[in-house]
């Protein structure tokens, strides 16, 4: 069974930086490709950014806008999300994803999801 914990929500104002942690917990000697996804109230879920498990290769989606970063610590199944320069269009719950095969923007590829942590960005 794989579980994976998101923490480092909470509130910050317009302006304000957050990072987020993900930590995947599953059989012994699994690395997993991971990624990042955020659904705000009455939206469709949305990609954020992603890492390979070989930490090769990264994506950011367009609105990050050099704003966000992802990073990973592969030995520990862990990624992060630096969150810098927040808009008040950053609100949205975030969900981490992992997957021992698919590396990419899609969500529905992702086998496992943490239950989310909310970011709120206030004015």
């Amino acid at each position: 069974q794989v579980q994976l914990i998101e923490s480092g929500g909470g509130l910050a104002q317009v302006g304000g930086s957050l990072r987020l942690s993900c930590v995947a917990s599953g059989p012994a000697n699994t690395r997993y490709n991971m990624g990042w996804f955020r659904q705000a109230p009455g939206k469709e879920r949305e990609f954020v950014a992603a890492v390979s498990r070989t930490n090769v290769w990264t994506n950011h989606k367009d609105f990050v806008n050099d704003r966000f970063a992802i990073s990973e610590d592969s030995g520990h199944n862990t990624i992060y999300l630096q969150m810098n320069s927040l808009q008040l269009g950053d609100t949205a719950k975030y969900f981490c994803a992992a997957d021992e095969n698919y590396a990419g923007t899609l969500g529905q590829r992702y086998t496992y999801w943490g239950q989310g942590t909310q970011v709120t960005v206030s004015a």
